[in-house]
């Protein structure tokens, strides 16, 4: 099982990084987590069967995270999918994904797609499973517009990857990445805290009590970029694959 950075960057593109978007591979599952307004483009640039893609994992509703959908929706659309597809995220999905379609594409909501198309909204501490994949949503907290905010706590193929989404830091975390095999965290900023992100100073404080195995940095805003080479845990790029 892999998973691949197809974007991680902020919502600024800062470093010339696409949105967040990232791609897990394995022997019985095929799912993205999250899907950023440049994923569809970042996706072809990898070279992804997105025929092959079963689920989407969204975090909250900011474009960064969210606003690829139309297009993976439209272009399977148009690429005439036939294969069902499932997004999964927080409460309101199948409104805000509505609005945004028809923000982005008017009339698109209510074109019938070829391929069976299933919305479900997930709940915080209610663990789900999603054909092969235990999924755990727990609540972020990235502010008052976008939201709810989830992280997730995922178990697929005996590995558990966990992701916190954006987020100041919560002790929720904890328990999302307690032991995990991949923990990809956000790390917004060096050297200062800002609301609603984390930052790399109190991620890197809080990161022995998680105990992960391998710690991803993501969502890199200006100031992390430019220290993140003196950092001891690996940085994301766009591209960059990591076996589970």
């Amino acid at each position: 099982m892999q998973l691949r950075f197809v974007g991680c960057g902020d919502a600024f593109g800062s470093g010339g990084r696409f949105n967040t978007c990232f791609h897990v591979t394995g022997d019985t599952v095929n799912f993205l987590i999250d899907c950023g307004a440049s994923s569809l483009p970042a996706l072809k640039r990898c070279g992804t069967d997105l025929g092959a893609i079963d689920l989407v994992l969204i975090t909250h509703f900011h474009g960064d995270h969210f606003a690829g959908l139309p297009f993976l929706i439209l272009d399977a659309q148009f690429g005439r999918r036939e294969r069902p597809l499932t997004i999964a995220g927080p409460a309101g999905l199948p409104a805000r994904l509505t609005a945004v379609m028809e923000a982005l594409f008017e009339h698109s909501s209510a074109t019938r797609q070829r391929f069976d198309l299933d919305l479900i909204e997930l709940v915080p501490d209610q663990p789900r499973n999603l054909g092969a994949i235990r999924v755990t949503p727990c609540t972020a907290v990235h502010g008052q517009s976008g939201g709810p905010f989830l992280s997730y706590r995922i178990e697929v193929e005996g590995r558990t990857i966990a992701y916190t989404g954006d987020t100041e830091w919560t002790d929720a975390l904890v328990d999302v990445g307690r032991g995990a095999d991949l923990f990809i965290a956000e790390a917004y900023t060096f050297g200062r805290e800002v609301r609603n992100h984390l930052g790399y100073d109190r991620l890197a404080a809080e990161l022995p009590r998680i105990g992960a195995r391998h710690v991803v940095l993501t969502h890199l805003g200006e100031t992390m970029l430019s220290h993140a080479d003196e950092v001891p845990y690996t940085v994301a790029s766009d591209g960059l694959v990591v076996d589970l």
